[in-house]
């Protein structure tokens, strides 16, 4: 950190409306609150009544959004009842939606529906490949449930994260299990780690590419910077030669000597080599390049 820039440590609880859902800060306002209650909190949507994922605890001043907002009250018996209705009321409120689509002949896939926590408004999330007039619908709906109507268009990764899923890996969508935030995910990524850059292999179910390509990348990128590409150009102990296999996790390399072309390579630590010339990167056909293109959106 530069000198003479403190960053000062705000006492917080982390609230979360929805499994899955992002971390929201919030005062704990001098009452006691444990990770496990649930808290009534005032949101950009109106009161809202959220489980503590995480009890009081501080955090650095650059992290929190402002203004941080106070925790209203710990949330009675009847606050949590309130709340488990209102996701009972998103059920059948869904069916109904989709009844009204089909009606209207919306070419638009219904993904959830939420309540606030004072039903002053119904929100519907949903996918569809361009614009949809909905305004129709709109009305009818707000005629049916005689609350606001919102419907919010929103991208595939978050279609995944509501709907959930079990992945490639075997294990539930890491979306809808842990991640509160979406990182950008590229393919530069896949091509430092030396995945096959097969889209039908490093793209998950939302199809886009995997979100866990993201998990290690500093390491990868750290490994990539001192240890050399298949195709470089290196000095060994034994003479010169041509990388012709890598194994970047355990810094080892095999080399093909000149001195022995037609030999079977030879295995070095990559502490134990120098680099002459460093291979160029991993090059894919345009045709390719495109399709992985267009699942970093």
């Amino acid at each position: 950190m530069p000198k003479g820039i403190l960053k000062y440590m705000i006492k917080v609880i982390g609230v979360r409306f929805k499994d899955g859902g992002k971390i929201y800060f919030f005062d704990p306002a001098d009452i006691e609150i444990n990770k496990g209650d649930y808290v009534i909190v005032d949101t950009a949507r109106g009161l809202e009544c959220g489980l503590v994922v995480q009890g009081i605890h501080t955090e650095s001043e650059d992290k929190i959004v402002k203004p941080l907002k106070a925790v209203s009250r710990i949330a009675t018996e009847s606050d949590i009842e309130k709340m488990n209705q209102n996701r009972r009321d998103e059920k059948k409120a869904f069916e109904i939606c989709l009844e009204k689509i089909e009606k209207h002949k919306l070419d638009m896939k219904l993904i959830d529906v939420e309540y606030t926590f004072d039903r002053s408004k119904a929100l519907f999330y949903f996918t569809a490949d361009g614009r949809v007039d909905f305004r129709e619908l709109v009305k009818e709906l707000a005629a049916i449930f005689r609350t606001r109507i919102e419907l919010r268009q929103i991208g595939v990764r978050d279609e995944s994260k509501m709907m959930g899923g079990i992945g490639v890996c075997g294990q539930p969508f890491c979306c809808s299990r842990f991640l509160s935030d979406f990182t950008p995910v590229s393919i530069k990524m896949a091509k430092e780690q030396g995945l096959s850059l097969n889209p039908t292999k490093i793209s998950g179910s939302c199809g886009r590419l995997m979100c866990c390509l993201s998990y290690e990348q500093n390491v990868y990128e750290y490994l990539n910077s001192i240890t050399p590409g298949v195709g470089s150009y290196v000095r060994t102990d034994d003479g010169t030669g041509t990388v012709v296999e890598v194994s970047l996790l355990a810094g080892k390399l095999k080399v093909r000597l000149d001195r022995n072309k037609d030999g079977v390579p030879k295995e070095y630590s990559v502490d134990n080599i120098s680099v002459i010339r460093r291979a160029g990167r991993q090059n894919t056909d345009r045709a390719t390049e495109k399709e992985l293109r267009d699942l970093e959106d």
